[in-house]
């Protein structure tokens, strides 16, 4: 089967990247003929949050990557659909994540299924239907979008529920994001402290990954502060981008008295880093206001790392309460009476054996079943 995956790849950083990096790796190994089609320009300079968007690693090996599209400019999306229709894939597979690509995917995919076979399908993986920061003409590009696809991937229930809204009347499949198992294999916790440069004689919170209001790092600050915390050699490790201002948190830091309690690592972790904070710690904490899924608890389980997630979107379906970490509510009470119970009670060694019994339902096949289960359905 030829199939033809639209979005972020190297050059490009970050979690959308190595998804659709990993998933054509899948798609490949099962025999495939796959191509991946990435940007020219994702965003505009003065759209993108961090840093920078482009990653200094080398491209995935074995793998067609074509620079070519621009997320802004509709003669672009015109010349791409084309090329893509003459190209004729049995599927157009796209991960949908904001309704800023909603113009250059929607537009992308009417051209491409008006090819001479008539068998081009697009199929959907849908990080998020309503985005985490809302804006007025959301749901109008959103519709735009949806309304030219004819098949979907939802890796949470809620996502299902928001995609409702939109189309009821095209295949849908369930299928949890598969675990991020392209970081390396886990090191031992003293050779990840001594290369992060950590004291051994602690235990260790992890709060990773880029940081924005959502994700409530000033929940886990409030929390952290808790004096039954204060009292135990306990540190946090912040790693991860700010893509808001970091001064709030800074403030929070200082405000509590936690400058030497909490070592920020803010900056991008690259991919040969990821290993090391996983590795060093001991609970990797999600404190979300709002979630769909998470990336994250796809790279603490493939590190078999017991995890603390809040009640929010699909968080609760992933990760089991009580075997593989904590589902608590999100304040800062909730968070820090689950973190002095995993400490007090030893929880981390029972937690780690659920953790490496659950992530057996979470492989890439699984979700290359979903969609040609799409495919053969529409």
């Amino acid at each position: 089967m030829r199939i033809l995956i639209l979005g972020t790849a190297h050059p490009y950083r970050g979690g959308l990247a190595a998804y659709n990096e990993r998933l054509a790796s899948q798609l490949i190994s099962e025999g495939h003929n796959v191509e991946v089609f990435t940007f020219t320009l994702q965003y505009p300079g003065f759209l993108f949050p961090g840093k920078t968007q482009y990653t200094g690693s080398p491209a995935p090996a074995n793998m067609k990557i074509v620079r070519m599209l621009n997320s802004i400019n509709p003669f672009n999306w015109i010349r791409s659909g084309c090329r893509i229709r003459k190209m004729k894939p049995d599927i157009l597979l796209i991960k949908y994540w904001n309704p800023f690509m909603s113009p250059c995917f929607g537009t992308i995919s009417r051209i491409a299924k008006r090819n001479r076979s008539g068998n081009t399908r697009v199929i959907c993986i849908f990080d998020n239907v309503i985005p985490h920061e809302k804006s007025i003409i959301d749901k109008t590009l959103t519709k735009y979008f949806i309304r030219s696809i004819d098949g979907a991937v939802i890796m949470s229930r809620n996502v299902g529920e928001d995609l409702k809204m939109f189309r009821s009347d095209i295949p849908v499949k369930f299928n949890p994001h598969p675990l991020f198992d392209n970081y390396g294999p886990a090191i031992s916790r003293n050779e990840a402290l001594q290369k992060l440069n950590l004291p051994g004689d602690n235990e260790y919170l992890l709060f990773f990954g880029f940081i924005r209001a959502y994700k409530g790092l000033d929940l886990l600050l409030d929390a952290f502060s808790d004096k039954r915390l204060r009292k135990r050699k306990l540190k946090l490790l912040i790693a991860g981008e700010f893509y808001d201002s970091d001064a709030p948190y800074k403030e929070q830091i200082n405000k509590y008295g936690l400058g030497n309690d909490v070592f920020l690592f803010d900056r991008f972790i690259k991919e040969d880093e990821v290993s090391l904070f996983f590795s060093a710690s001991d609970l990797v904490v999600q404190p979300y206001r709002s979630a769909t899924q998470s990336g994250v608890t796809q790279i603490a389980y493939h590190f078999d790392k017991p995890m603390l997630v809040t009640n929010v979107g699909g968080l609760s379906e992933i990760v089991k309460g009580g075997k593989c970490g904590y589902v608590v509510n999100p304040d800062p009470k909730s968070i820090a009476d689950a973190i002095e119970d995993f400490f007090v009670n030893n929880r981390k060694e029972s937690f780690n054996t659920g953790v490496n019994e659950e992530k057996a339902k979470f492989t890439w096949d699984k979700l290359t079943e979903s969609i040609i289960k799409i495919y053969n359905e529409i």
